[in-house]
């Protein structure tokens, strides 16, 4: 899809203090892909995404200032605050937030009426409606549509208008498993195929690992940490209990139908995980390993029902949430894996930096 200009710089410098927290943020982002802002209720996930499109003025700091690419939207030293309806930008919230009275084809024209909108947005509406997949959809009253079809409606018409950045507030918190499943593939496809920056609010974990390329941690208004997700998962997440684990992009070598599996490869070795519809032979796929399911041992054993096996190299042992256990980071070619062992075991296997085992993972996820 054509957005606008191809966004160089992405710079968010604010300031706002709250009733309960401050937010104080100085953020350089990627110029595309999806980072997501993600942290409890009250760290200031949305409040950042109301100040970046100018819903909030966030200028309590003297350097406070919002760069999209070329155009500056906010620069407190040289006195200038673009309103929101200046700024080039689609929004989605939590509920999509269409016109009852109309179809879903009048919905999306609704927002081209604005003479503002840019030449060429017509064309950017058919791209939208084929990038969502909602064109058997047009004819239908907005009444009839399921919670997942209703938000795609509201992100094509966020993106019909050619914006510079994609805002997304928790969009798929009003919808069950189900409905969320439908939209998952959805915005996935977006995170590949748009040239344009999206921050993407969510709480939930689920979503972290399958749509993340970059992540933001936020706490009480302060950035933790920022970094590409699987880093930031790795480094500030080792310990969350049964979340701890690690996400080993692979590409799918083949599917065993007889036994329903699918091995994925990547350059520490190969896993075989539940086979999948979506798991077509050389995709790229996401697949998510839990320290939990994380084994070790000194030699590759025989006679065993676990038959993903991986020579890695130990690189750190540290303490776990609980002081019976270790979590060892492990290297494996270039990718990272996390086992949960007591500290008892860690000990009699003689675990120590540099030591070459065998991780013997249990199970393997598919996050997309």
């Amino acid at each position: 899809m054509h957005a606008a200009a191809m966004i160089s710089d992405v710079r968010i410098r604010l300031r706002l203090a709250r009733a309960g927290f401050v937010l104080d943020v100085d953020l350089r982002l990627p110029s595309h892909g999806i980072t997501v802002l993600f942290g409890p209720s009250g760290s200031g996930k949305t409040t950042l995404l109301r100040c970046v499109a100018g819903l909030e003025r966030a200028n309590d700091a003297p350097d406070s200032h919002v760069t999209m690419g070329g155009a500056v939207w906010q620069d407190r030293a040289n006195g200038l605050f673009v309103p929101t309806w200046q700024r080039s930008l689609g929004y989605v919230f939590q509920e999509a937030s269409l016109l009852e009275h109309l179809n879903v084809r009048q919905n999306l024209a609704f927002g081209l009426r604005d003479r503002r909108v840019k030449a060429g947005a017509h064309t950017g509406l058919q791209e939208a409606v084929a990038l969502l997949g909602i064109g058997h959809l047009l004819e239908r009253r907005v009444d009839t549509l399921s919670g997942g079809e209703r938000q795609r409606v509201a992100i094509a018409r966020a993106l019909a208008r050619q914006p510079r950045v994609l805002l997304l507030d928790e969009p798929l918190a009003a919808l069950d498993r189900t409905r969320k499943q439908d939209i998952l593939p959805w915005l996935e496809g977006l995170r590949d195929r748009l040239q344009i920056p999206m921050l993407y609010v969510t709480h939930a974990m689920d979503e972290v690992t399958r749509l993340a390329d970059t992540l933001v941690l936020l706490e009480s208004g302060q950035v933790r940490v920022c970094g590409p997700v699987v880093e930031v998962l790795l480094q500030h997440l080792p310990g969350g209990g049964d979340e701890a684990g690690t996400l080993v992009t692979a590409a799918v070598r083949g599917r065993d139908h007889a036994w329903q599996l699918a091995e994925v490869v990547f350059d520490g070795g190969s896993l075989w995980l539940r086979d999948s519809p979506v798991l077509q032979t050389g995709r790229h796929v996401r697949v998510r390993v839990l320290a939990r399911d994380v084994s070790l041992a000194l030699a590759a054993p025989a006679g065993t029902s676990i038959q993903n096996q991986l020579a890695c190299t130990v690189e750190s042992i540290s303490a776990d949430a609980h002081p019976s256990q270790v979590l060892v980071r492990l290297r494996c070619g270039t990718a990272t894996l996390l086992a949960r062992v007591t500290a008892r075991s860690a000990a009699q296997l003689d675990l120590a930096a540099g030591r070459t085992v065998w991780a013997l993972v249990k199970s393997v996820a598919l996050v997309e």
